[in-house]
């Protein structure tokens, strides 16, 4: 059964995504990171299924356990009070059957919303769109037959993994993104996207609102601001692997620099001043010391 609480929390959050302003999400990989993006007055919660798995030391592309997932997951759920949507990246089955088992099972460690992609481990050939359409509209039956609104938010590869030109890519996000609102999408999630002009694009002509990934790596320049994309119509703007990937190029730094030098500058910029790192510190763990 799903709860009055996760019933409420799933509605609350696919009210943000109809909101003026935009939904800004930092997808957190465990209950530290969580806690933290929580107490920073981030009205919800993302994971990165990336970051999940590497926290456990998998690769990403459903190499790690369905179990191990959801055994993170719900420590996450359980330790923040925002509502949780999370990454189940093409849905952990190799079958209908199979995905809906495991979204069942996701389901019930309270969550609010899942993202859910088009591509098996970001092979060429995105999953036919009609079977992926298949997939969303049988989850939207689960939801409904547990009597609350699951957030479905569809993601759609055609930026990313095909190479095809510019404005193929374009036509087909947009093709598919239709088609997996009328499916039962609350949102639909284009990446990798960064120029305004085909952003603008999206937003026209997908009948939903869309997610955008700002990620530093993805194009050349800057990722347009918070307030760029709010003003071309974003409704929601996600951090995807990235938070999780600069944490790690941290560590690897302040390593690599103490192994080569000797010294240890990295880390102590990264540690100033003192009094952030010890509120941080508390914010991740709910400690007084």
């Amino acid at each position: 059964m799903v709860s009055s609480i996760q019933k409420e929390k799933a509605e609350r959050f696919l009210k943000f995504h109809q909101d003026k302003e935009i939904l800004v999400l930092l997808n957190s990989w465990d209950i530290g990171s969580s806690k933290l993006i929580e107490a920073c007055g981030y009205k919800a919660i993302a994971t990165t299924s990336m970051g999940i798995a590497a926290s456990l030391g998998y690769p990403d592309c459903q190499v790690i356990q369905l179990s191990e997932m959801i055994d993170a997951i719900t420590g996450i759920v359980n330790a923040v009070q925002v509502p949780v949507t999370v990454d189940i990246e093409a849905g952990y089955g190799n079958n209908l059957n199979e995905i809906i088992d495991s979204v069942k099972k996701i389901i019930a460690t309270g969550i609010a919303g899942i993202n859910i992609e088009d591509s098996i481990d970001l092979n060429p050939k995105l999953i036919d769109e009609m079977e992926f359409c298949e997939r969303i509209s049988a989850i939207r039956a689960l939801s409904d037959s547990l009597g609350f609104h699951l957030v479905i938010n569809a993601r759609t590869d055609s930026f990313y993994t095909s190479s095809a030109s510019s404005r193929e890519k374009l036509s087909e996000s947009i093709k598919r993104g239709n088609k997996y609102r009328e499916a039962g999408a609350d949102c639909i999630f284009v990446q990798p996207v960064w120029e305004k002009e085909t952003i603008a694009t999206l937003i026209k002509e997908i009948n939903a609102p869309i997610n955008i990934l700002s990620n530093p790596t993805i194009g050349a320049g800057s990722p347009l601001s918070v307030r760029e994309l709010q003003d071309l119509g974003v409704a929601r703007l996600s951090l995807g692997s990235g938070l999780m990937k600069a944490t790690l190029a941290l560590i690897k730094k302040v390593a690599d620099e103490l192994s080569e030098k000797g010294t240890y500058h990295i880390l102590s910029d990264a540690l100033t001043p003192l009094s952030d790192t010890a509120m941080a510190y508390k914010m991740a763990t709910g400690s007084n010391k």
